[in-house]
Parts: structure tokens; C-alpha cells; sequence
């Protein structure tokens, strides 16, 4: 498991996503995986001018929103219980994290109007993991009560950046081919590639932080 980070320097933030705007661009939202912050260190990303946040338990978006909610936008990045849906989608901009039928459920129970989503598709075939199987993804998004603007996808780690880039090229596809406009994929390791590939949105981590 990883440890928590702790003594995170704003100006060291602050210069890293600096230097990651200009290789990505403008039109790149930069995502803070804020997983491992702690409560009590949310405020230095603030100081470094994060604006957009991503978490993983929604007990600790609950927690972190109530102290923090104001200094930025919110967006769920972790596996999302059904159970759950209810408590994460008021303090939330976006759901990364799409891709059971159970969860489509409690989002025409929960969602409204202004309820937007991201499908996870499991581009990569990989046994075990989560995200809906790209051949099933049409039929996915027209059964989803509230908005789809995009989708999200992890691929199988590599020590090398550049196996990434037919997995991101591969769901850029998907989304064209969906009239989709967002593009969740990209983290500290191959964010780069993922830029190249047409990505909207990339999830840091570490990078911002070391």
C-alpha cells in the first residue's frame, strides 16, 4: 500500500504543474489524485493553485469536501459502489468511474439534469478489471439515465509509457465514434502519450509531488 504524503511544498507543486501545462496544453484539464493527500495537507494544494481534485473512497471526498469544497472542483475518480452513488453525486462535477448496470440504476434514482459521467471501458480486454468491454459500449451509454460526456480508461501498467499509446488511440476512437467529447486517461507515468492521443482530462499523482 502506498504511504500517505506528507509535507507536500506548494512551490514545488505549483512548478510542476506549471511545467506539465506546457507540454499539455490549454485545452488539458490537470486532475489531482488526491488519494493519498491527507485531510490536513488539502491546503497546500490549494496554495499551489490546484483547482480540480479527484478522489477514490467517497468517505473521504465527504470529508475532504466539507473542510475543502469551496477551493476546488470535485470529480470521483475510484470505483464507484452502487451503494454509494447517492452520497458521491452532490459533491461531484464528474463521475470518472461508469460501468455497471447496478450503478446505472442509482443514477436514474439520484442523478439530474445537470448529472454528467464518464463510461470506464476496459479497452484492454484485462481479466479482472473494471470498465465495460468496448463492443458493449453503445448499448451502455444509450442505457444511461443521465448524461455521458466522455469516457475513462486505465491501461495495463508498463514500465514504458509508450505501451499506453494504442490504448489511448483506441479509446479516443470510441469516443469519436460516440459523439463523446471527454477523454479521461493519462497518469504521472504516460500522461504525455495520453496528450498525444487526444486526452482531455489527466490524473496526476506523484509527478506533482516529487
Amino acid at each position: 500500500m502506498a504511504e500517505l504524503i506528507l509535507g507536500i511544498e506548494p512551490d514545488k507543486v505549483r512548478a510542476n504543474l506549471e511545467r506539465v501545462r506546457e507540454v499539455a496544453g490549454e485545452g488539458v484539464e490537470i486532475l489531482v489524485a488526491a488519494k493519498y493527500v491527507p485531510l490536513e495537507e488539502m491546503g497546500a494544494l490549494a496554495e499551489a493553485g490546484v483547482t480540480l481534485v479527484g478522489e477514490n473512497r467517497q468517505q473521504d471526498l465527504a470529508a475532504k469536501h466539507e473542510r475543502w469544497g469551496d477551493a476546488f472542483e470535485w470529480d470521483f475518480i475510484g470505483n464507484l459502489q452502487s451503494r454509494k452513488v447517492r452520497q458521491v453525486l452532490p459533491l461531484c462535477r464528474l463521475v470518472h468511474s461508469v460501468a455497471t448496470d447496478s450503478v446505472l440504476r442509482e443514477l436514474g434514482k439520484h442523478g439530474t439534469p445537470e448529472t454528467e459521467v464518464l463510461v470506464e471501458v476496459n479497452v484492454a480486454a484485462e481479466e479482472g478489471k473494471g470498465g465495460v468491454a468496448p463492443a458493449d459500449l453503445p448499448a451502455f451509454i444509450e442505457r444511461c439515465p443521465v448524461k455521458v460526456g466522455g469516457l475513462m480508461t486505465m491501461p495495463p501498467f508498463s514500465q514504458d509509457p509508450r505501451a499506453s499509446r494504442p490504448h489511448f488511440a483506441r479509446l479516443a476512437e470510441l469516443a469519436a465514434d460516440n459523439g463523446l467529447r471527454r477523454l479521461s486517461m493519462g497518469t504521472s507515468q504516460d500522461w504525455p502519450v495520453a496528450v498525444e492521443e487526444g486526452a482531455t482530462i489527466i490524473r496526476l499523482g506523484t509527478a506533482l509531488f516529487v
